[in-house]
């Protein structure tokens, strides 16, 4: 199989929403093209895909697997995704492997989060996406729209789902011109110029054959073009014109017989567009004949005999009208001819595809300019221009990447090799004999041909081949034990697999975590990490019920963490293990999993823990009076250390929301920028969803992005004063100058700035100065200002002390990273807080003169220790005085409801401390879909709370959205007499919220609690009645 071959392998996935049919569409695609591992009648019910237990009990999809098809001759992998948000990480590994995507919408429900959320990983990966519109059937038996209100709702759904993609495109469109515009990429690439011209026509067009009109239950559906092919030869007209017409504002002129617009019409009222009249109209009548009671049976007959339908009579005579209905339809349009046939089309081949998403895939990189051997960096070019011709030849290097690793039971594997050998499958690698589950990767091959017993390099993401020996612990040797094709959950070995091939492969299990880069040579760049939708918020605290069951415990972590490409296994600073994942379902399956594949013993869960954060109250109106308390007559907190050598006072002020967003966003290139690891900086701003280009800057764009964000909440907060607005620019401006730190570890949303006053004090005393790191690395900062300082406060100062204070700066640095990382209300992270400490250090006694008894503690280091705690203590106590709050996390909740449930839903998000964003019904049906923001911290059950007292018919659908600050003072205490009026004295005060949580926390972390033990100190009094 050479280069022909390979432009016969189509790589899709199926992607959208839970509960809107990927699954049932599935079935019939592998009941008609899979080899007959699949009976037809079954397709739809058995849900193939979905072979787990819990799958097929919770009736959703878990993972995506792989299952290859045959079609005409064309050799299509599948892959099934799960549509819950809890599982999108498994979307990510889907899409990775993929060149096409289905993008399945509900006809009825229409466009939901996970619809954008699907949409927006296809973009993220350049993969070329095919609309289906599933459930068809329910605009007419449930909904009994006329034909032309369904046409209607089906135009309204591809414009909206047309407008999401021109956001994402208009989104790279923008990007480019400004970076053209700011002159970072010197010109237009070819790339760029073709999303620019094709920005004006929409992604999914009808009459250009990329959607396709299907009911994935009954079995059948249709793209424009079959209708096109049976109306040609009874409306004289070429197929070609016809398939243009069936959509949009196209109407048939009887008279004629002519294709003409709106305009070419007379006045008639009952003009439809070609699309309802020749296509929908003719199911219509279809339908009802065969579930009306009146309805017209021969309809049914003149369908079959005019499209000559093979129907067995036992069937044509079966009393369900549904199952005679599902017999014709199915035969009339197979829904497994419209959709491959859409998907050989439209979707590109391995060659094709992969000259597209090179960029997406291995980003080229920054190479210096001296230090590097020529013949290596030779070698990298030649491995990335084979990925990018999916190089099959035997001859070029093998490139593969491996998205995930997967469990199955040892007992799963085939007991035969490609050749009819008997396998040895219990001899598992890596002295694992006693497991009874085996770990393969899920791999897609993009050059080369990989064959079972090769040797090959096992890069990580953090790889670079240029940096040589420095690199050996990101880089392993393995051999590969065998090669398997996916069939669902069956496995077919094989020897060799060429590039374009999806596949499983077996002897990894000890080499990869969770995703890694196969290649035959050990000069390749890694493929660019997997962007991950939603982050893993859901922690758990984990141990076995018997603390001798330790050791398995430990294991069957070890194998969750490998099997599950989300889940996150951290031991906590208690010495807990903390399990995070996705959600509350994901969390159940893992810990199901742990019970009863890996770790096969009983288990102790704790509540969730949920995380939070504090900061301060700041009226971010006005951000020019917030400036004005970072300066010198503004108040500070002054702490001393015990020996009084070092007197610090710290100022601390609120960063306005935007700035914080993008710092807490830019967490990753940030760490790459402080940390001076710039190889991989293009991968944090790709994970984002901003478009980064070949030839841009990273930190040129991030600190674009920081200063746009201050300008924007500046002008928010007086949008009419523009001398205000060039002023407070400039004061903010000089601050950025002068950022010593991040924090906390680094890379956090808080800001420790310098001090710009004297460094010598009237008293003889010199302050930590500190220098502007942070600034310097963003180029924020030049670098001659900082040396002239130190120059001129070394001349002025004795010498001994301006080296002590310079040596003290990391215990400055380190107090700041302790006080971010445990705030004072309950020892959670500080969030969008910008500190000024000033440091004084005294001369010591010594150094006046006299002799010290306590000197030799201080050559130990503890002075330094000191310091720290010092600043810590009054970093926190800085943030006390100003009015502290704390922050949570908040979900997006999307409802949908029926009217009749409208009340119930209500009372369970008030009980939820939910805000209510929006409500609106949906046009056609009886559902309403409510968007409100939920708390993290009360979401555990909402989705069962709904279901029960909604009967089932409320559904919701949670997404990590914001931070949001608790208006609520934790130490509010009613003083005077309005407020006292207004929320009572003493024992009749509600209970503060922000307060319950803190306290919570507390406890939790064995924190000192202030709580009365009795709250009520007055006598008790028995319920007994006496007579």
């Amino acid at each position: 199989m050479g280069d022909s071959g390979t432009r016969k392998i189509r790589n899709i996935c199926i992607l959208a929403h839970v509960d809107h049919g990927k699954t049932t569409l599935a079935d019939h695609l592998i009941a008609a093209t899979g080899g007959g591992v699949l009976h037809p009648k079954l397709a739809g019910r058995l849900r193939f895909m979905d072979y787990l237990d819990e799958e097929q009990r919770r009736a959703i999809t878990m993972k995506s697997s792989s299952i290859s098809l045959h079609y005409k001759d064309y050799e299509i992998n599948l892959i099934d995704s799960p549509g819950h948000m809890d599982f999108c990480s498994e979307v990510s590994t889907a899409a990775r492997l993929s060149d096409g995507g289905l993008v399945l919408v509900d006809a009825v429900e229409g466009v939901h989060i996970q619809t954008h959320a699907v949409l927006r990983q296809s973009w993220i990966e350049k993969v070329t996406p095919c609309l289906v519109l599933n459930k068809i059937d329910r605009l007419i038996s449930e909904l009994k729209l006329s034909p032309m209100e369904a046409y209607n709702r089906l135009l309204r759904i591809v414009h909206e789902v047309n407008g999401i993609m021109s956001t994402y495109k208009s989104e790279k469109y923008l990007s480019d011109v400004d970076s053209i515009l700011t002159g970072v990429s010197g010109e237009v690439s070819d790339e760029n110029l073709e999303f620019i011209e094709d920005d004006e026509e929409d992604t999914f067009q009808p009459q250009k054959g990329n959607v396709a009109f299907v009911c994935a239950l009954d079995g059948w559906g249709f793209t424009v073009n079959e209708f096109a092919e049976f109306y040609a030869a009874k409306l004289g007209a070429s197929t070609t014109a016809l398939q243009k017409a069936l959509w949009g504002p196209r109407y048939f002129n009887p008279k004629t017989k002519m294709i003409v617009g709106k305009k070419g019409l007379g006045g008639g009222s009952k003009v439809r567009p070609m699309f309802v009249q020749f296509v929908l109209e003719p199911l219509w009548q279809v339908y009802h004949a065969a579930l009306e009671p009146d309805g017209d049976k021969g309809m049914l007959d003149k369908v079959i005999k005019s499209f000559n339908l093979s129907i067995p009579p036992r069937e044509l005579q079966n009393k369900d009208p549904k199952i005679l209905l599902q017999a014709v339809m199915s035969r009339w349009l197979p829904l497994s001819d419209a959709v491959l046939s859409m998907v050989v089309r439209c979707m590109p081949d391995p060659i094709a595809a992969q000259s597209f998403r090179i960029s997406r895939l291995i980003p080229k990189r920054v190479i210096p300019d001296k230090g590097v051997d020529s013949n290596v960096l030779a070698e990298v070019d030649l491995v990335r221009k084979s990925v990018e011709a999916c190089d099959s030849s035997p001859e070029a290097p093998c490139v593969a990447f491996v998205s995930k690793m997967f469990a199955v039971s040892t007992k799963m594997l085939p007991q035969r090799g490609p050749n009819g050998e008997i396998l040895n499958n219990f001899t598992i690698e890596g002295g694992n004999s006693e497991s009874d589950e085996c770990f393969l990767a899920f791999a897609r091959i993009f050059s080369g041909v990989l064959t079972s017993g090769q040797r090959v390099f096992v890069l990580s993401a953090l790889y670079d081949p240029l940096r040589g020996e420095s690199m050996q612990k990101h880089v392993q040797e393995a051999e590969l034990h065998s090669l398997y094709l996916m069939m669902g959950q069956g496995l077919k070995p094989v020897a060799c697999a060429r590039a374009g091939n999806v596949v499983a492969i077996r002897g990894l299990g000890q080499h990869i975590l969770k995703s890694a880069t196969l290649s035959s040579t050990g000069n390749c760049w890694p493929f660019s990490t997997m962007a991950f939708q939603v982050a893993p918020t859901l922690r758990v605290a984990i141990e076995p019920s018997d603390p001798a069951d330790m050791g398995p415990f430990m294991k069957g972590l070890r194998l969750l963490n490998r099997a599950d490409p989300f889940v996150e296994v951290t031991v906590s600073s208690r010495g807990e293990h903390v399990l995070a994942a996705a959600g509350e379902v994901h969390l159940e399956r893992c810990i199901k999993d742990l019970k009863e594949r890996f770790a096969k013993l009983s288990l102790e869960v704790s509540p969730p823990l949920v995380s939070y954060k504090e900061t301060i109250d700041g009226d971010l109106s006005i951000p020019a009076e917030d400036l004005n308390l970072l300066s010198a007559n503004s108040d500070f907190v002054e702490k001393m250390t015990p020996n009084g050598r070092c007197v610090v006072r710290v100022r601390v002020m609120k960063l306005p929301p935007t700035l914080t967003k993008v710092l807490e966003e830019s967490s990753d290139l940030l760490s790459d920028i402080v940390g001076g690891k710039l190889g991989q900086s293009g991968k944090s701003l790709e994970i984002q969803g901003l478009s980064v280009g070949e030839d841009e800057n990273p930190i040129e764009l991030l600190r674009k992005r920081m200063v746009d964000a201050l300008e924007s909440d500046i002008s928010c907060g007086n949008e009419n004063d523009q001398d205000q607005i060039e002023k407070c620019k400039s004061k903010w401006l000089k601050y950025l100058r002068r950022i010593w730190a991040l924090g906390p570890r680094q890379v956090g949303p808080n800001i420790l700035f310098t001090s710009d006053y004297k460094r010598e004090h009237s008293d003889g005393s010199v302050m930590i100065h500190g220098s502007p790191h942070v600034s310097l690395k963003l180029g924020l900062a030049d670098n001659s200002n900082a040396v002239d300082m130190t120059a001129t406060t070394s001349s002025e100062v004795t010498q001994p002390l301006y080296l002590e204070a310079e040596s003290l700066e990391s215990s400055v640095l380190s107090g700041f990273q302790l006080a971010t990382a445990a705030g004072p209300l309950c020892d959670e992270p500080m969030w969008g807080l910008a500190f000024m400490v000033e440091a004084y250090l005294s001369p010591s006694s010594m150094q006046a003169g006299d002799s010290d008894p306590n000197q030799q503690s201080e050559q130990y280091g503890l002075f330094t220790g000191l310091v720290m705690t010092t600043v810590k203590d009054a970093c926190r106590a800085a943030v006390l005085q100003r009015k502290p709050r704390l922050v949570e996390a908040m979900y997006f909740c999307e409802l949908n409801t029926p009217t009749d449930y409208l009340g119930p839903m209500y009372a369970v998000l008030a009980r939820r401390r939910a805000r209510v964003l929006k409500e609106e019904m949906h046009e056609g049906s009886p559902l309403f879909t409510v968007h409100a923001y939920v708390p993290v911290a009360e979401s555990f059950g909402f989705a069962d709370e709904l279901r029960r007292w909604t009967a089932g018919a409320s559904s919701a659908l949670l997404v990590l959205s914001h931070w949001e600050a608790l208006p609520e003072d934790p130490f509010f205490i009613p003083k005077t007499e309005e407020e006292i009026e207004e929320f009572g004295d003493g024992s009749s005060v509600l209970p503060n919220t922000a307060r319950k949580l803190i306290d919570a926390v507390r406890r939790r972390k064995g924190l000192p609690v202030e709580e009365k033990v009795v709250q009520h100190a007055t006598k008790q009094r028995t319920l007994a009645r006496k007579v």
